[in-house]
């Protein structure tokens, strides 16, 4: 009897298209092997085959990691632009903020002491004017 695994949580499973390889790999293998294979006919015969699969493995390689790193539901572009701003492009020290809920009490409370007051002149001024 054929023996499935079927995952726990169904929002990891990816829809395969061709080959058994999903979309994003598609769109990556692709130029990968558009951009390899011909460079490596290219300079085999100037460098030499070794030289050449080399050369091909290191210009595919940018294309298949993006294509498969996956970490924590990440993909490597939206990893490394997280680590590009967080080392580079923000402070390195962020300074701890609360919002002290006393010290908005207290000033709500010394803001309405200050409008009565203010109130109460105007009142005062009023009544002044009225008894000359």
């Amino acid at each position: 009897m054929a023996y499935v695994t079927v995952p726990k949580d169904l929002t990891k499973v990816k829809s395969k298209v061709l080959f058994g390889l999903t979309k994003r790999q598609l769109a990556c293998f692709s130029p990968a092997v558009l951009i390899g294979v011909p460079l490596f006919f290219l300079l085999k015969g100037s460098i030499g085959n070794s030289a050449a699969a080399f050369v091909m493995i290191f210009v595919m390689l940018p294309f298949f990691m993006l294509a498969m790193y996956e970490r924590n539901g990440q993909t490597l572009e939206v990893f490394a632009a997280n680590f590009i701003r967080t080392k580079f492009l923000l402070p390195k020290e962020r300074p701890y903020r609360t919002n002290n809920f006393y010290a908005v009490l207290m000033r709500q409370s010394r803001l309405k002491k200050e409008v009565k007051a203010i109130v109460k002149n105007g009142k005062s001024k009023r009544k002044a004017k009225a008894h000359p």
